[in-house]
């Protein structure tokens, strides 16, 4: 729990008092390759944090696996209009490796940042966070080269090649398993 205590101080602080009772919220499962923490057309109920492990989140389209975003140790995940607006996801989450994974169920997280202003603060820089996160990568689809977007994933998440089959990677940049095969071969 002290990783998850660490990736929380790094988005807002939090008093000793409001942090025990935040921590005490979350929930640890160790769940294996291949797990679904959520499947399509289900609600999703958590803010996941991987502390040891790697996540995949996707979608179906034109039935193709597209890969939306990619979680690895000591980060937070979620389908997000699900988790906020109460209905059903179009995302599915899954493991790619056995994880350590720690989640907030919708409820407690509500009530807690109603109880407490240091937690409603904390949820609006995670939203903040998300969105952010989220333009950066829409920029990054929209004005960088595969290449640009293939050098920028690897200095942000170098240990991507390891970890994540190529398929999953290509999808993730918006290109195809071969294009990304000669970006790959030209370094």
């Amino acid at each position: 729990m002290e990783d998850l205590e660490k990736a929380i101080s790094r988005i807002s602080l939090l008093s000793p008092k409001t942090m025990k009772v935040y921590l005490s919220a979350w929930q640890h499962w160790s769940v294996p390759k291949n797990y679904y923490l959520l499947r399509e057309k289900e609600v999703s109920d958590y803010i996941y944090f991987v502390q040891k492990g790697v996540t995949r989140i996707y979608y179906y389209k034109n039935e193709k696996e597209i890969t939306e975003w990619i979680a690895f140790d000591n980060q937070f995940f979620l389908s997000i209009t699900s988790f906020f607006n109460r209905i059903p996801s179009h995302l599915r989450i899954h493991t790619l490796e056995p994880s350590e994974v720690y989640g907030i169920h919708y409820n407690d997280f509500m009530r807690l940042a109603d109880e407490y202003h240091e937690i409603e603060r904390l949820l609006r820089k995670m939203v903040t966070g998300s969105l952010i996160l989220s333009q950066i990568r829409m920029d990054s689809i929209q004005f960088e080269t595969a290449q640009q977007r293939y050098e920028r994933l690897l200095q942000t998440s170098p240990q991507i090649i390891q970890r994540v089959p190529l398929s999953y990677i290509a999808s993730f940049l918006g290109v195809t398993l071969e294009t990304l095969s000669r970006i790959r071969s030209a370094k």
